[in-house]
């Protein structure tokens, strides 16, 4: 499990914080799923789970890098992606931190859902033993954070019924589990369905 180190290349400018307007829908679902314990830290100090929501065309906020263990988030946890280039395995973003590794993964689903508005990945060993291949499954041999996760979510976007599921689960990636929707609100309903 390496939840929290970053596999593309990234040009970060450094930034002040994101707007609390813009991060507080956001760290509602937050909250809720660290209480739940699908958003942490493991015993080794390695965070895992990302929230994100679409700003402006495929630019979306996400949650920093190394966030996981935060009970709760300020603006200062949260950056801007700008721009990226899935092919290349490249990012830019803006804020006062580091995106998160997961990054490419929201993109690619922005990318192949134009009324998206909401990403959430979390951890739960259970929930996705239970989950795998009954939703839409990534392929085991793809880790996340690369440009072939990103290839895998636009061929479950191609051949699977994801854009109606609204879940999926990350076959090589254990223990993670995508939701997405046209609002902060479903996408956190479409997990909370299947705790």
């Amino acid at each position: 499990m390496q939840e929290g180190y970053i596999k593309f290349n990234c040009h970060w400018i450094e930034a002040g914080p994101v707007s609390p307007d813009h991060t507080r829908e956001i760290n509602v679902w937050r909250d809720k799923l660290y209480a739940l314990g699908l958003i942490g830290v493991y015993d080794n100090g390695i965070g895992f789970g990302n929230i994100s929501m679409r700003h402006r065309g495929n630019s979306f906020i996400i949650t920093g890098s190394a966030t996981g263990g935060f009970k709760h988030l300020t603006e200062n946890h949260f950056t801007l992606v700008t721009g990226y280039n899935l092919e290349q395995n490249s990012l830019e973003c803006k804020g006062p931190i580091i995106a998160s590794s997961e990054s490419l993964t929201h993109a690619a689903i922005y990318e192949c859902s134009p009324e998206t508005m909401a990403v959430i990945h979390v951890h739960s060993m259970k929930l996705w033993k239970k989950l795998m291949n009954l939703v839409p499954t990534t392929n085991t041999y793809v880790e996340y954070g690369t440009p072939e996760m990103a290839g895998e979510i636009k061929r479950l976007f191609r051949e699977t019924h994801v854009p109606e599921e609204k879940i999926l689960v990350m076959g090589g990636h254990e223990e993670g589990i995508i939701t997405f929707g046209k609002d902060m609100d479903e996408a956190g309903e479409a997990l909370l369905k299947h705790l």
